[in-house]
């Protein structure tokens, strides 16, 4: 009997060679993604990409089913196509260690799948995904899992909602190896505090040590070897608590040794900012004047010398704590240890300061140890079963979405519930009032070396009879509007335009009872090196119509509202996001929209960035 001998009785004739004759792009190798690439594979996906920049971490093994210890250090997507191309070999498998942002990942690569499937644990990366499906008009599969919960959405531009239809609550998941190797956001070097450092020096280790089988490999056997070091490094210094170099002991490998050999993973910086390891006599030196009362100032943001003190003081004081508990313990009872209490001084200064040495160390934003407080919330961990659930459903609706029939597509939730594991909605159409899907597309080439901004806004003026009332953004940041023009004879090129820019135009013509503003317009500028010197900067437009807002439905009256049905699908919709069952955010605002009403006036020269507030009970998963 043949390897498709069974698939294609399962699947039909028909279905069956669409699969195998289809070219998908899987972005994200980590919990869903391994088991997504596993069914992909098992199915019969004809030519399966897979894009992702971590590395595998001993923490992913316990629910990543396709890596093993000596995977350790290696890139993920590498060692996916290596371990899963044993599966099917009649599968073409071709993995890219790099990060779905990179320019060479552009709408005309993109182009060239059936299906984009989304495995991805951060916000930034699924938007930026999003925005390129419905840019390229190839269908896009959402996936996601917090949990017990998760949740699988088809997106077609046109036909269904995106990513961004629907305001959604900020994020509160990050990937372990955001956490521990590359962190970017404040709340990344607070759960590495709390949940990292606190836990293995004070509390109940999160990775006990493993029994490490040799190998032959002798690049793996180093690296494991390493690890097995590393690991042991926190234990031993933590068995001498009562060493008066305790506090160097802890900060020289925490904030010197493990950030050097994080410098030493070249591929990983080559699109960021190295990180800068701490030197603990030099900072010792600058923090000698400086009193440890400085922790009660809990509204200011500390200097590094002021963290370092923190630091060591609150260090000090839990590790006398321990000891002291330590000391009354008896023969035969279970070693102490401490948890985490954000209303307690000596583990929140714990946190606070080493939060903030570290984001010192990865040129990340200091916050105060007050801000922090309201950020430190509680861990989920990851569900090897919630995945295996999700990437199946992602399976199921990509067979919907190759024989044309979305509208037998669902939107599905996965969710821990006495009544069923699995509920799921018709998909809702675009949102019209959504500025990421229902806007109007266009592209142009361009020379960015010798077109300003200037020659942009001359065509949208002259070709496409927009007023003196627009603004342009790049991304969510602001570079014209009537107010502000600055930038109008800069070349492209030194406002951040490369190979592909995506710029959007806003209509702020004021809205009247004949004509709303226009939808926001969404341009595509590709550099085009070779366009003759004595043509234009920027091509001819090609004509199209713009279409214009729909006009704001008017404000139910009190009495309209008390009789509104409570079990429309938006209000279902509404109750499923405020359950956790997804991890999304508000849909990308307009500068001015993001800043904060109390923020001052607008900066628009500098990008804003958006604010996370996470509140004190609620959770964080580490996926």
């Amino acid at each position: 009997m043949g390897r498709d001998t069974r698939p294609r009785k399962s699947l039909g004739a028909s279905l069956h060679n669409q699969i195998k004759e289809s070219r998908v792009l899987m972005v994200g190798a980590g919990g869903i993604g391994c088991e997504l690439l596993k069914n992909l594979v098992l199915t019969g996906f004809g030519e399966i990409h897979i894009v992702d920049l971590d590395t595998i971490d001993l923490s992913n093994l316990n629910r990543q089913f396709l890596f093993g210890m000596q995977h350790i250090k290696k890139s993920k997507a590498i060692v996916a196509k290596e371990i899963a191309g044993k599966f099917n070999p009649n599968v073409k498998l071709e993995a890219h260690h790099a990060n779905i942002k990179d320019p060479n990942f552009n709408v005309k690569w993109f182009k060239g799948f059936n299906i984009v499937f989304n495995a991805l644990d951060n916000l930034d990366a699924r938007k930026h995904v999003n925005r390129m499906c419905l840019a390229a008009d190839v269908p896009l599969i959402e996936s996601g899992t917090t949990g017990y919960n998760g949740q699988v959405q088809i997106i077609k531009r046109g036909e269904t909602e995106c990513y961004d239809c629907n305001p959604k609550p900020v994020p509160k998941s990050f990937p372990v190896c955001t956490i521990r190797s590359t962190p970017s956001q404040p709340i990344h070097c607070i759960v590495w505090a709390k949940s990292y450092l606190f836990a293995e020096v004070f509390g109940t280790s999160e990775e006990s040590t493993p029994e490490l089988d040799p190998t032959e490999d002798s690049e793996n056997a180093q690296e494991i070897a390493n690890l097995k070091r590393e690991a042991e490094e926190l234990k031993n210094i933590r068995e001498k608590m009562d060493s008066p170099d305790f506090a160097e002991a802890v900060f020289s490998k925490v904030f010197t040794r493990d950030i050097n050999r994080l410098r030493s993973m070249e591929d990983m910086w080559k699109s960021r900012k190295k990180p800068e390891p701490l030197d603990y006599g030099k900072v010792l030196e600058e923090s000698k004047s400086i009193d440890a009362s400085i922790s009660r100032n809990d509204q200011s943001k500390w200097s590094l010398a002021e963290n370092f003190t923190v630091f060591a003081d609150s260090l000090k004081r839990l590790a006398t704590r321990m000891l002291e508990l330590k000391a009354t313990m008896k023969e035969g009872d279970t070693p102490p240890i401490l948890s985490f209490d954000k209303d307690n001084e000596d583990t929140l200064d714990f946190v606070a300061a080493s939060a903030n040495l570290r984001s010192s160390i990865f040129d990340i934003e200091i916050k105060s140890k007050f801000d922090i407080k309201q950020m430190a919330g509680n861990i989920i961990p990851a569900i090897a079963t919630t995945n295996a659930i999700t990437a199946g459903l992602c399976v199921l609706q990509a067979f919907k979405v190759l024989q044309n029939k979305l509208s037998e597509g669902r939107m599905i939730f996965l969710a821990k519930s006495a009544d069923r594991a699995c509920s799921s909605e018709t998909l809702a159409p675009p949102n019209p009032s959504c500025e990421t899907c229902c806007v109007a597309r266009l592209t142009l080439s361009a020379d960015i070396t010798r077109a300003t901004l200037n020659d942009l806004i001359k065509i949208l003026r002259s070709q496409l009879n927009y007023n003196e009332e627009i603004s342009v953004l790049t991304g969510n940041q602001l570079i014209y509007d009537i107010d502000y023009d600055d930038n109008v004879n800069t070349p492209l090129k030194d406002l951040g335009f490369q190979d592909e820019t995506f710029v959007t135009i806003v209509d702020d013509s004021d809205s009247d009872d004949d004509e709303p503003p226009r939808v926001n317009l969404v341009i595509a500028i590709t550099h085009d090196p070779e366009m003759a010197s004595d043509q234009y900067p920027i091509s001819e437009p090609e004509k199209i119509e713009i279409q214009r807002k729909p006009r704001p439905k008017p404000e139910p009256s009190q009495d309209q509202d008390d009789n509104l049905e409570m079990h429309d699908v938006t209000e279902s919709r509404k109750r499923k996001l405020e359950d956790g069952l997804t991890v999304l955010e508000d849909a990308s605002a307009r500068m001015r929209q993001i800043v904060p009403e109390d923020a001052g006036p607008v900066q628009k020269k500098v990008k804003v960035a958006e604010t996370i507030v996470i509140e004190d009970d609620e959770a964080i998963m580490i996926d």
